[in-house]
């Protein structure tokens, strides 16, 4: 939408940006915590262990590093027996595919008895905060009443909508402070060794949440390029700096292009991987600059803290105080995991304000959510923005009132891209470089900082059959 609106030259109505921000800022205060809890939690705490927990002691360690509405001794009681059947029934459910008993894993039994009753009531709040891109969008995912001009949710300006709305982002805002940051900061104080595990040097964000029309200007995360760790000499970035390369991806060789010029064709023989062959990939790996850059929730936070963002700076420094570590060990995989949940807390405790100068401006009559637009004979447009897992560009050319060519590298391209001719690995390749493995056949410490990345390779990799249109199922070594 952002890329077609930038190519017709057509300005959103004010009210359409207001609830793009708020739809948007839903998506973030979900996806965090599902990362968290569901994706990611495991890789640091152990299930089985909790059926060692004493209740009791885990009820008096919930007090004393949470808020959370639940508890009790008789509260984990219940959550371990529940844990039991699951173990003695050898259905692991959503707890099959670990590691247990690794020796990576360090949280005593209370505190993995406490993350796995929480991790249950994440998966009900999750399903309550769904409900908030309903109210404007229709559905979750994939929202339906976004459009090339502003939105079509008119109808859904009720003073009913907006208050439930409003209601679920305060419920939600609540399990981010009271329960996921202070289970972050447990977490992280057993394993501040990986905040010297897992990092990048470069990092890059387009931003989010434009709070007015000049853009990059008002956006509340910033826009910002980082090289080499050096916050303070982060500078803007611009779109016209990136290139992708695909020396050592599956496509037929080229040089490095501008998404605008952008190609994706396939190789014609068979894409195995064959050692010394060089290619290794279907990402292309994008580079700014010629550099390879993180993205993402830690490449926002930096950015931001380089900014001088006050929110983000407060969060970041207090949290730094907490676990007792440098402001080196934001440049890890530690680091990484932390900055997902402050910039959580940071865009909730926004959104609210958002929801009510939306309702001021149904107050003083403005109701327009929509503005009128033609395709032109020709032009080109880029849309920039960043969702949860990180910078996301879509560039599109116009030409006979038709899409000639349209490119997108989305997050999971920035991360997960392979080297370039230059031989210079892509931000994970970068990362996992001298992870410590205490058992090469069950890589626990890989899984962590590779789950850090959020990574979706469905996002990254489209490639179908031109002639048939069929989606073949490709194994990415």
């Amino acid at each position: 939408m952002r890329a077609v609106e930038n190519a017709v030259g057509v300005k959103i109505p004010k009210n359409a940006r207001l609830i793009r921000n708020l739809l948007h800022g839903a998506q973030f205060q979900h996806d965090h915590i599902v990362h968290f809890y569901h994706l990611h939690a495991l890789d640091w705490v152990d299930i089985v262990s909790a059926l060692k927990a004493d209740p009791k002691a885990t009820a008096a360690l919930s007090d004393n590093v949470s808020n959370a509405p639940w508890g009790g001794a008789n509260y984990f009681r219940n959550v371990q027996q529940r844990l039991q059947t699951f173990v003695d029934s050898g259905q692991l459910g959503p707890f099959t595919n670990a590691y247990w008993g690794h020796p990576a894993y360090v949280l005593p039994p209370e505190a993995n008895l406490m993350a796995a009753a929480h991790y249950i009531e994440a998966l009900r709040l999750q399903a309550r905060a769904a409900r908030m891109h309903a109210i404007f969008g229709a559905k979750n995912p994939h929202l339906q009443s976004l459009v090339v001009g502003g939105v079509t949710s008119v109808k859904d300006l009720t003073p009913d909508r907006i208050a439930e709305f409003l209601y679920i982002t305060k419920e939600t805002q609540s399990f981010i402070e009271n329960v996921y940051i202070p289970d972050l900061l447990a977490v992280a104080s057993f394993y501040k060794d990986w905040g010297a595990i897992g990092g990048c040097k470069n990092f890059m964000a387009w931003g989010e949440f434009p709070m007015n029309d000049n853009e990059p200007e008002s956006l509340f995360m910033p826009r910002g390029f980082i090289m080499n760790r050096n916050l303070g000499g982060m500078k803007m970035a611009a779109q016209d700096k990136v290139t992708e390369h695909v020396s050592r991806a599956w496509y037929q060789e080229g040089a490095p292009q501008h998404p605008y010029t952008g190609e994706t064709k396939p190789l014609q023989e068979d894409p195995k991987y064959r050692s010394g062959g060089g290619k290794y990939s279907w990402f292309k790996a994008p580079r700014y600059e010629g550099e390879p850059c993180e993205v993402g929730p830690l490449a926002r936070v930096l950015v931001a803290y380089g900014a001088g963002k006050k929110e983000i700076q407060t969060l970041v420094d207090s949290t730094l105080q907490k676990l007792g570590v440098p402001v080196q060990a934001l440049f890890s995989t530690l680091g990484r995991t932390a900055a997902r949940g402050l910039e959580t807390v940071a865009i909730g405790q926004a959104m609210p304000g958002w929801v009510m100068e939306l309702v001021e401006n149904l107050k003083a009559g403005d109701t327009k959510t929509y503005e009128p637009w033609e395709m032109p004979d020709s032009g080109r447009g880029v849309g920039l923005n960043d969702v949860p897992r990180g910078s996301l560009g879509h560039w599109i050319e116009i030409e006979n009132k038709k899409i000639k060519n349209y490119q997108y590298v989305v997050p999971s391209t920035w991360n997960l891209g392979p080297r370039d001719e230059k031989g210079k690995l892509g931000p994970v390749e970068e990362a996992l470089i001298g992870t410590p493995i205490a058992d090469p056949a069950r890589p626990l410490e890989v899984l962590r900082t590779v789950h850090s990345f959020d990574p979706c390779v469905a996002c990254g990799v489209h490639v179908i059959d031109p002639e048939s249109n069929q989606v073949y199922d490709v194994k990415v070594l």
